[in-house]
């Protein structure tokens, strides 16, 4: 806790050291988050941000990223909190790429000033994936009959229940062009003549840290403590921003809103379908990480 008294100290008499505050953004980017587990979204990101940057005598914020990507929107959007943050208080961002920081994780990464990353890190994967399952065979077996009713012929596209129509996957495919697009603009006007001229760049690879910089996804090479003392001296003091607590503890976004749905309703298939909600987004997450070999 801060001494309230200290700004009436001298500064001669006060300690010299620079505190950064340390903001970390980790998991997959999801706007919900799901059963017991909190992932990565605006709104789990932004009290800390703000808090971060509310650290007047600060003259940076570090910000280290972890995460194999997912809601382009909600990558996008922390991404826009933080250079509106940056601009707004005018302090320079650093980012320090973990493990990985890929699609939408590479996209928040964009929101540095510098991007730092581990030589084993992976950056990249400026792309856009849509993954789902199928059931129809599996329905077919348990002697299951599936039942839908819409007011619109295009309301069940892609239904994973029903069978998979070409014009439906050729709609999603000009979708995620447009997405693409997007995110490749993101990064340019981020990254600008940094960039290196590859074609390969925007295909949806990824990369080793020590690639990335060769490409100019990233500045340099190294580690947030290292490099905060490399910047600011040894008597730098990285303090870390976490979300608040409440008098149990932390409180985990969307899970009353799943059990809720886990336990409302008079029969089993609230439960049963919610259940079922859970266990594809665990299975979604973890391929995600799964990409990278994490």
């Amino acid at each position: 806790m801060a001494n309230p008294l200290k700004r009436f100290v001298p500064k001669r008499f006060r300690k010299s050291e620079t505190q950064i505050p340390v903001v970390r953004l980790s998991g997959a980017i999801m706007a919900s988050s799901t059963l017991g587990r909190q992932n990565l979204s605006l709104a789990s990101a932004a009290p800390m941000l703000e808090k971060a940057f509310s650290m007047k005598e600060a003259p940076a914020v570090a910000i280290s990223v972890n995460s194999p990507g997912g809601s382009p929107v909600q990558s996008r959007l922390i991404y826009k909190r933080i250079r509106d943050l940056a601009n707004e208080k005018k302090k320079r961002v650093l980012i320090f790429v973990e493990d990985v920081a890929a699609s939408g994780g590479y996209m928040i990464a964009c929101a540095g000033d510098e991007i730092i990353a581990d030589p084993s890190s992976i950056v990249g994967s400026i792309g856009v994936v849509s993954g789902s399952f199928g059931f129809v065979g599996l329905i077919e077996k348990l002697g299951i009959e599936r039942r839908v009713h819409t007011a619109g012929r295009n309301k069940v596209t892609l239904d994973p229940f029903q069978p998979e129509r070409q014009e439906d996957v050729e709609r999603l495919k000009a979708l995620q062009l447009e997405v693409h697009q997007t995110f490749i603009d993101l990064v340019k006007g981020a990254r600008g003549d940094k960039l290196a001229a590859d074609d390969d760049l925007f295909t949806g690879l990824f990369w080793s840290g020590v690639r990335g910089k060769e490409l100019g996804l990233v500045d340099s090479l190294g580690d947030l403590r290292g490099t905060l003392r490399e910047r600011y001296g040894e008597k730098v003091k990285p303090v870390l921003v976490t979300p608040k607590t409440g008098l149990f503890g932390r409180a985990k976004p969307g899970i009353a809103s799943h059990l809720g749905d886990m336990l409302s309703g008079d029969a089993a298939s609230p439960f049963a379908s919610a259940l079922v909600r859970e266990t594809l987004s665990l299975a979604e997450e973890r391929a995600l990480w799964a990409r990278y070999g994490l």
